[in-house]
């Protein structure tokens, strides 16, 4: 068996777990990171695998890469770079800004199909593996309504929104459903809820020395797009407590889908992920992607794709017939 030749461009929380989970699977190999700094100052986990320069990429000079992995952030890393990249090579992304994933596909097709290359974008669990619960849930029970809950766990863009309030010296914030009204989905009763009344918002702050408590929590509080629109606790805490208790990344959620039979029959489609580590999960998904386009590509397959276009037979290493056997 041949090896998936994977290379990892960015080297934050995401690329040190597609490191790890690229060795959990013995069909992928690890053949570069990529960094715009200094790679000597890039000190990666597995040994005998170099950290290249990013002009390896813009030169074409990594050819040896079956599969490039992006790991930067939404807002400003991937819109540039997944486009950028899947003109010379397969690619897959995270990009989860959900109401910009039109405009990003229509980059990243046409970068694609000019280039042969097949490019996933917006993997992960949200978008991703919740989109695809989504998708069954509307066409299993095409009269229904869909519900997503995220959390309890952290949410990294509304940590820096607070990070960069003035006064601010860290923070962290969680996402956490509101219990009745996850319980009111899943006893099918259909509520239609509002963006406050599904979620509420935590903020653990450590101030900066002399810095106005109560205007911190005003500006928090009264954040458009952020906070505005939710009930918001703010917890005033020491950089030792932040540390010592808030220094994890988990997450996770539920989609649900309540609807009804042609019958008339009650139904309740859930699935839910509770994550020790959001970007470790996040990674092993990229990982199982990037197996599935290089299929595709090996199969002559160009442009740009969601999860919705890949075959669930296309993550699993194993064959067909394997798969018959022990997982249908």
């Amino acid at each position: 068996m041949t090896a998936i030749r994977i290379g990892i461009m960015g080297y934050g929380n995401i690329g040190r777990g597609v490191e790890r989970a690229i060795s959990q699977n013995p069909d992928t190999e690890l053949v570069g990171v990529f960094t715009r700094r200094d790679p000597s100052t890039v000190q990666i986990a597995t040994e005998n695998v170099p950290v290249r320069s990013v002009d390896d990429l813009e030169n074409g000079a990594a050819t040896d890469v079956d599969v490039l992995i992006l790991c930067g952030g939404s807002a400003t890393d991937l819109p540039e770079q997944t486009p950028r990249y899947a003109k010379m090579y397969n690619v897959v992304d995270s990009f989860d800004t959900h109401a910009n994933i039109p405009e990003h596909f229509a980059a990243v097709d046409a970068a694609a199909k000019e280039g042969g290359h097949v490019g996933l974008i917006s993997c992960g669990w949200d978008p991703g593996l919740f989109s695809l619960e989504r998708l069954f849930g509307n066409v299993i029970l095409p009269e229904g309504a869909d519900y997503t809950f995220w959390g309890r766990g952290v949410s990294q863009g509304h940590s820096d929104a607070v990070r960069r309030i003035e006064g601010v010296a860290d923070a962290k914030q969680y996402t956490v459903p509101v219990e009745a009204a996850l319980d009111a989905v899943r006893a099918g009763e259909n509520p239609d809820l509002t963006t406050r009344q599904k979620h509420t918002r935590e903020c653990y702050v450590v101030l900066e020395e002399g810095a106005d408590a109560a205007e911190v929590e005003r500006q928090i509080k009264e954040m458009p797009n952020y906070f505005a629109d939710y009930d918001t606790t703010v917890h005033f805490i020491s950089q030792e407590e932040l540390t010592r208790d808030h220094s994890e990344m988990p997450h996770g959620g539920f989609v649900l889908r309540s609807g009804k039979t042609a019958g008339g029959y009650p139904c309740v489609i859930e699935y839910s992920l509770k994550l020790g580590s959001n970007p470790e999960f996040t990674a092993n998904a990229l990982v199982a992607y990037a197996r599935a386009v290089h299929r595709m590509s090996e199969e002559g397959a160009a442009g740009a794709k969601t999860v919705f276009d890949i075959a669930p037979a296309y993550l699993s290493p194993l064959s067909g017939e394997q798969l018959r056997a022990s997982l249908l």
